[in-house]
């Protein structure tokens, strides 16, 4: 029997605000365990919650952003559950009026082909727990609160996705609008883009869903596409066996690439939800919610469409540039600079793409001035350096954010322009090389590209190509 796969994800990601959801603790990644924490985030009796207004704003942007609609009277309610990082045991979330409902983000259809839709059935404002340490040498585990109380967004999509593919897809068109419209940054290495999947199967063609599980926190594209694939064949060998699937929550194994049980799948009912009092219902006004998206940015799609009809750019390379909103800034940026997008969209696709590889950087983590690739390219369109010359001052810049022009002048890589200085160097390689010569006088082409070869050994290619072969031609008559 044939099995189609069932999937939704629960993306959490946390805002780049620069204080916490409900105190004025900081959102600042790293520190000292438990050195940002308070008595709010840290739940100490008789203290008061306060919204950041930036989280409302954030999260009102990301639902315009992504096609849903803005709850106008939404609230806050506790999820009751207890677990040592959560040191209220209750989270502060959204149950009942959650601010954003029924969005959609457009992907590729892996089954049909075209394109589909991923409905999202709700977006919701919550803050974060706080991290358990597992410390295996003394045999017990820490906690440290910091980033409780930390803003997230919980974006719920409906079971929509169809295959591993199709769940990276989704996840990666869903940062690259975070990232645009500047909520998140979306650093999945450190935690504040992470997923939880829900799998599922049922026989193809059938449209009764099967039971589903949860695997939780995960944080990388390679672990969601393994994550799904590797439940959907552990569902269906559990099937053709005759074993039935248990509904439950999983933690996903990414160096194992395996799941093992965690728990039974909580309900909303186990968590006992209701209205939070310390907090008052939020009513939105119709020019707050217009305001917010008057001032939306210009979103991927949008733009990659931009791209391919002002520029000529290729749909592959469009895509790629349009992934990260890193790779649009350096773009911009560097073709505002040399006025060539053709030739900022190679260096971007080539030269970087390649350093990127090998140094295994992600795009948010390159650190260069923005202004060095366009400074790069124009030396090189001027004649002032080489294009080996070229692709050597951008390693610099890659590696160590050096600057071009000093790079260029302490390794003495500038280009000669004195014509004479050429002509001398020239025919010193012919009075060297007279075999050659004579060779190319009896009609034996390859010794003239010897001579262009030896010639630009000779100016340690200081010297273009074309210059070179036309004074070596008026030289050798």
């Amino acid at each position: 029997m044939e099995y189609s796969t069932v999937c939704g994800l629960e993306v959490h990601t946390e805002l780049a605000t620069k204080t916490k959801i409900f105190c004025s603790c900081t959102t600042e990644f790293g520190g000292g365990s438990n050195t940002h924490v308070c008595e709010i985030c840290a739940g100490m009796p008789g203290t008061l919650p306060v919204l950041n207004e930036k989280v409302l704003e954030f999260a009102v942007k990301t639902g315009l952003a992504t096609n849903c609609e803005i709850t106008m009277y939404n609230k806050f309610d506790r999820k009751n559950y207890f677990y040592p990082d959560l040191p209220k045991a209750y989270q502060i979330s959204q149950l009942y009026l959650p601010i954003c409902r029924n969005g959609y983000i457009e992907i590729n259809d892996s089954i049909n082909g075209g394109k589909k839709k991923v409905r999202i059935h709700e977006i919701h404002m919550e803050e974060d727990a706080g991290k358990l340490v597992h410390d295996e040498w003394s045999d017990c585990t820490l906690v440290n609160y910091n980033r409780c109380g930390v803003p997230l967004l919980e974006i719920v999509s409906e079971p929509d996705i169809s295959s591993a593919d199709e769940a990276v897809e989704y996840v990666e068109r869903l940062r690259a609008i975070l990232q645009y419209c500047g909520v998140s940054d979306c650093k999945m290495q450190e935690g504040s883009l992470r997923a939880d999947v829900n799998v599922s199967v049922m026989p193809k063609g059938s449209s009764k869903l099967g039971t589903r599980t949860e695997m939780k926190n995960i944080n990388s594209f390679k672990a969601i596409h393994s994550a799904v694939e590797n439940e959907t064949r552990r569902q269906i060998d559990l099937i053709e066996s005759g074993e039935k699937i248990v509904q439950q929550t999983r933690r996903w194994d990414d160096a194992r690439g395996t799941s093992y049980a965690m728990r039974s799948k909580e309900d909303a009912q186990d968590y006992k939800y209701f209205p939070d009092p310390d907090l008052p219902p939020v009513q939105l006004s119709e020019k707050y919610v217009s305001d917010i998206k008057n001032a939306l940015p210009e979103l991927p799609e949008v733009k990659k469409a931009r791209y391919m009809n002002e520029f000529s750019l290729s749909e592959y390379d469009t895509s790629m540039i349009c992934s990260s909103v890193y790779f649009v800034r350096l773009f911009e940026r560097t073709a505002e600079i040399t006025g060539s997008p053709k030739d900022s969209a190679n260096w971007i696709m080539g030269e970087l793409m390649m350093h990127l590889n090998e140094s295994s950087t992600l795009p948010e983590n390159m650190n260069f001035n923005i202004d060095s690739l366009g400074n790069i390219i124009n030396m090189l369109k001027g004649g002032k350096i080489s294009r080996d010359s070229a692709k050597k001052v951008f390693k610099a810049v890659f590696d160590s954010n050096v600057s071009p022009e000093q790079y260029i002048k302490e390794n003495n890589m500038e280009m000669m322009s004195d014509t004479s200085a050429i002509k001398d160097a020239i025919e010193s390689v012919i009075a060297e090389n007279q075999k050659a010569v004579a060779e190319y006088k009896g009609g034996k082409a390859q010794s003239f590209n010897f001579l262009i070869g030896q010639s630009m050994r000779a100016l340690r290619g200081k010297a273009s190509a074309g210059e070179v072969t036309k004074i070596l031609k008026e030289l050798l008559g």
